[in-house]
């Protein structure tokens, strides 16, 4: 009997956590960003129970039937989102975001490279985060080139 062919399959893994920001540009005046970002730039912040969605793609392995151990999985996410960002404010507590507006777009941009950083090269496909259950962003790695 031949060999089966390789078969790629996605995992994904969801995990939550609360942190609080205010969109805030330091490129714009106080009247420009109220103006832009309405409540969400109140001074004192706000908060958000934020829902993220990690997928790999990868090859099944033939002897485990894995794409990835979920277990490690959960591991890399704990490191690359939990740690830095849960129960965390996102402007105070958050080197990136010092000098990044904390949009969910560059909150789905900074789990992304976290997660880049510790999963097996290559197998990183999507981030999905749900800032509401109204707003949520896709990142896949995309960059202007």
């Amino acid at each position: 009997m031949a060999p089966s062919a390789a078969r790629v399959a996605r995992i994904s893994r969801a995990v939550t956590f609360s942190a609080c920001h205010r969109l805030h540009s330091k490129s714009l005046s106080n009247e420009e960003n109220r103006k832009l970002f309405g409540k969400c730039n109140n001074p004192n912040g706000h908060g958000h129970n934020y829902k993220v969605i990690v997928t790999v793609r990868g090859e099944i392995d033939p002897v485990s039937g894995m794409v990835i151990n979920l277990t490690d999985l959960k591991e890399y996410m704990q490191e690359a989102i939990m740690e830095p960002l849960d129960h965390k404010n996102l402007d105070k507590d958050v080197p990136y975001f010092a000098e990044v507006v904390s949009t969910t777009e560059n909150l789905a941009v900074f789990i992304w490279e976290n997660l880049k950083k510790l999963l097996p090269m290559g197998t990183l496909y999507k981030v999905k985060v749900y800032e509401t259950d109204q707003n949520i962003v896709v990142y896949k790695g995309e960059e202007i080139v």
